[in-house]
């Protein structure tokens, strides 16, 4: 299971999410384009075994440091070693530990790398980054990052940044399906070429399929489908939190997710507003919905809403986003609601 992740570690650190839907020419569609003006490009490798990942973007980051271009490795424990290794352990390679740089959850994925680019980027140059996500274990889970390998392409738009992400090829089908639809280029060992499949990064959001949750089906363990007393209600949720067995840390973080999306529920949104709560051993499941059209930016919540100006709030999608292990917009003919879940074992 992923370490949660705690509040207070990236608050105010991550600057406003660009909201561009279309990804721009990049300057050319392999690595001779590094004269192109620094600015993220976003690329896919899918390796059949580790001999071809190497073979591969091993030269890329020796191109990229005889070009002035800064490198960083963040890949699995199997393909980190070799790929260090191939690139002669040059001291200008920044290796990480990959959750290191891509943390426990989306959004504080994308202030990681912001944070490595302004950091380690040369200046007029790019940093070099050979990723790998961990999808996880369950189709929540790869729903999460499938939605992220579509976002960063806006997001970290403006950054000095050339992403070669790698997968392997045993990735289960759906993962290496949005590979093609969220990676504007492919590589193999013939070159880089325009992926055919590249979808609108707004597009591909508005049309991910939402996982199931069984436990939507069954009784809520507390429910108010028409919230007067938020103050009230608020107590009942910390109150029954504390009924159930879990992590301190955890039951915390999703408290504050509950609070936040159910504030806005009831200030900004069209009443009558509402708040389900579901438990199960090692899970915790909440839907909060309110009756109008709000939340209809496929964006909204990796990034705070206003901006670096924090104090003009928000906040609440984008915290519950680093709280809870999945977040789920869902909107139909009778409102929207947002469905939080966390797990632990």
């Amino acid at each position: 299971m992923r370490r949660p992740y705690r509040t207070g570690q990236d608050h105010g650190e991550t600057p406003a999410l660009h909201r561009e839907n279309t990804v721009p020419p990049a300057g050319g569609l392999g690595p001779a384009a590094g004269s192109a003006p620094p600015g993220y490009r976003h690329d896919a490798l899918v390796y059949a075994d580790v001999d071809e990942l190497v073979a591969i973007a091993a030269p890329w980051l020796l191109d990229g440091l005889a070009s002035g271009d800064a490198a960083l490795i963040a890949t699995g424990p199997m393909t980190a070693g070799p790929l260090r290794d191939a690139v002669g352990n040059d001291p200008r390679v920044f290796v990480v530990e990959r959750h290191a740089l891509y943390r426990a959850r989306t959004p504080t994925a994308l202030t990681a790398f912001r944070r490595y680019a302004e950091e380690h980027a040369p200046a007029g140059r790019r940093l070099r980054v050979v990723g790998e996500t961990d999808y996880g274990a369950t189709p929540a889970d790869w729903r999460e990052w499938q939605a992220y390998e579509a976002v960063i392409n806006t997001a970290l738009r403006p950054w000095p940044l050339w992403g070669l992400c790698v997968f392997d090829a045993a990735l289960p089908a759906p993962i290496l399906d949005s590979v093609r639809q969220t990676h504007p280029r492919l590589v193999t060992t013939s070159g880089w070429t325009a992926s055919p499949d590249f979808v609108d990064p707004a597009t591909y959001l508005r049309t991910l399929p939402m996982s199931s949750e069984p436990l939507e089906s069954t009784p809520p363990a507390l429910a108010d489908d028409d919230i007067g007393d938020y103050t009230g209600l608020r107590r009942r949720v910390r109150t029954w939190l504390t009924t159930v067995d879990g992590p301190d840390d955890v039951l915390e973080d999703f408290l504050l997710a509950v609070d936040e999306m159910t504030s806005n529920a009831v200030r900004h949104g069209t009443p009558p507003a509402g708040l389900r709560l579901w438990a199960a051993p090692g899970r915790l499941v909440a839907t909060i919905r309110d009756s109008g059209t709000g939340l209809d930016d496929p964006f909204a919540g990796y990034g705070p809403a206003h901006g670096e100006d924090l104090s003009a709030g928000g906040m609440g999608l984008w915290l519950a986003r680093q709280l809870c292990d999945h977040v789920a917009i869902r909107r139909n003919d009778h409102g929207v609601d947002v469905r939080l879940s966390t797990s632990w074992s």
